[in-house]
């Protein structure tokens, strides 16, 4: 795995990618809190606590990789693969990917570095399918907006199924776009 890098020399810190470590989950859960709590990008309507973030380290670390990104000795970010589809035998080739950046990190190369490493490591695996799965709004507003699909765009990803109206949150429909890449 790789351990440091910086972001397209821009000069911005270095950044350490590392296994996530059960004494990660109160860093998880207050990033994928902010989430949860301000916005739609995750339709789950109730943050987990961080015993709830441990169960699910717990649970992803010990089948898929799961990863932080660390700044200056915070971790500022996560991405991890977990099963497709409820983890069916049949889609043992597969995978569904996440990333995660921390509120103020945000377009500073770090999602691109977590997914890097991420499909890496996916590919020393054998997995074939990386699969996303975006919250994506018929029209931006202040709870959603497209730079997820974007960034998945960028990553390599390429839409293959939209469901529309699949969701309520913040008394608004939204809809989900998956997105795959062929490791």
């Amino acid at each position: 795995m790789k351990k440091n890098s910086s972001a397209n020399g821009s000069g911005y810190k270095a950044v350490t990618l590392r296994k996530v470590k059960v004494t990660d989950a109160a860093a998880l859960a207050e990033i994928y809190g902010f989430y949860v709590n301000n916005t739609a990008i995750s339709f789950e309507t109730e943050a987990p606590d961080r015993a709830e973030m441990e169960r699910r380290i717990e649970q992803i670390s010990s089948r898929y990789p799961f990863l932080v990104a660390v700044k200056d000795g915070d971790v500022v970010g996560y991405a991890y693969a977990s099963a497709l589809h409820n983890g069916r035998a049949a889609y043992y080739c597969s995978v569904e990917v996440s990333v995660y950046v921390k509120k103020g990190c945000q377009r500073q190369g770090i999602g691109r570095m977590l997914y890097e490493e991420l499909e890496f490591l996916l590919k020393e695996r054998a997995f074939v399918n990386a699969y996303a799965c975006i919250a994506y709004p018929h029209e931006e507003d202040r709870f959603l907006d497209k730079s997820s699909s974007s960034f998945h765009k960028a990553m390599g990803y390429k839409v293959c199924g939209l469901f529309e109206d699949c969701a309520i949150k913040f008394d608004r429909w939204y809809s989900t776009v998956w997105m795959v890449k062929k490791l």
